[in-house]
């Protein structure tokens, strides 16, 4: 048995289909359902159940996935060992985030550390849901707000703050609320999706309110509802990393900001603390340099 007829068996079963492993392997289709047959007759079993329409692990194939993909960690391990000891970041990096803060942050980070280390490649996945870094293979996850009990390890990387923003047109026109209760009487631009009712809450020291918002415009992409924002259209919450630019050239101006919505935090998530590879290590302590960064250049909260 060959590991490389183990790795396209994993890579098979993590991506649902044959086709698919082949894009991922950078080869032929053909190619791997013959590997994959190999090691069906080599070892006397069936692995897959195959359909016209699917592929699904027959009961000793389920068992035997979990087996291969201890071993191929335990290969990826010694290599890693190889690695730390070179000390030079190399290989690629497998990474997942959220398509918003992707976009927001992560995108910027990925191009920084491309330029500073050119001995790595980066393979990033955008995506809305939750990845399963183990079975499918992530070195890292950039995962916004409270962790959820894992198995997995992680390291806070900072927070992304947030304030009410709108256009010196708007405010002319509509006057600047004192207190967040007068914000239902503004035209609201809100960063939410599905079709639960959007809401803020807004803290000053003790104090918090809550605003159940009928937005007249409420989008799943920040950057729409910044664009809006900076349209005059009504006012908006947005994160400062977002709203800064357009707040430097004019276009937006803080509104209540002594009344804060509350920080969410950033993880980087990742398989195990004891053996991140110089290139996992890297873009972590990269991005926890990014995210103090823009946090410095953020304004201070009023009531700090």
């Amino acid at each position: 048995m060959e590991l490389h007829a183990l790795h396209a068996f994993v890579k098979v079963v993590q991506t649902g289909s044959f086709t698919r492993a082949a894009e991922a392997l950078s080869t032929q289709k053909a190619h791997v359902s013959r590997v994959v047959s190999q090691l069906e007759r080599e070892l006397g079993v069936r692995l897959l159940e195959r359909t016209t329409r699917a592929l699904s692990l027959t009961e000793i194939g389920r068992e035997f996935f979990e087996q291969a993909v201890g071993i191929l960690a335990s290969v990826d391990e010694a290599q890693r060992t190889v690695q730390r000891a070179q000390g030079e970041p190399r290989g690629t990096l497998k990474l997942t985030c959220g398509v918003e803060f992707g976009m927001i942050a992560v995108s910027r980070w990925i191009s920084t550390y491309l330029e500073r280390h050119p001995q790595v490649q980066v393979d990033c996945e955008l995506t809305g849901r939750l990845v399963d870094l183990v079975h499918e293979g992530f070195d890292l996850a950039i995962r916004l707000g409270t962790l959820a009990d894992s198995t997995l390890a992680a390291r806070r990387l900072g927070e992304l703050r947030y304030g009410l923003f709108g256009a010196p047109a708007y405010l002319q026109r509509r006057g600047s609320p004192g207190h967040p209760r007068e914000l239902p009487e503004h035209a609201l631009l809100a960063f939410a999706g599905g079709s639960a009712p959007a809401a803020w809450t807004l803290g000053r020291g003790a104090a918090s309110e809550r605003v159940v918002l009928q937005p007249r415009l409420k989008a799943s992409n920040v950057f729409v509802v910044r664009d809006a924002a900076v349209a005059g259209m009504g006012l908006a919450q947005l994160p400062w990393v977002v709203a800064t630019d357009a707040c430097a050239a004019g276009q937006l101006v803080p509104v209540l900001p002594d009344w804060q919505p509350p920080a969410v935090p950033v993880h980087a998530v990742f398989a195990s603390a004891r053996y991140l590879t110089p290139k996992v290590r890297a873009f972590i302590d990269l991005a926890a340099e990014a995210m103090q960064a823009a946090t410095a250049a953020e304004p201070l909260p009023a009531d700090s």
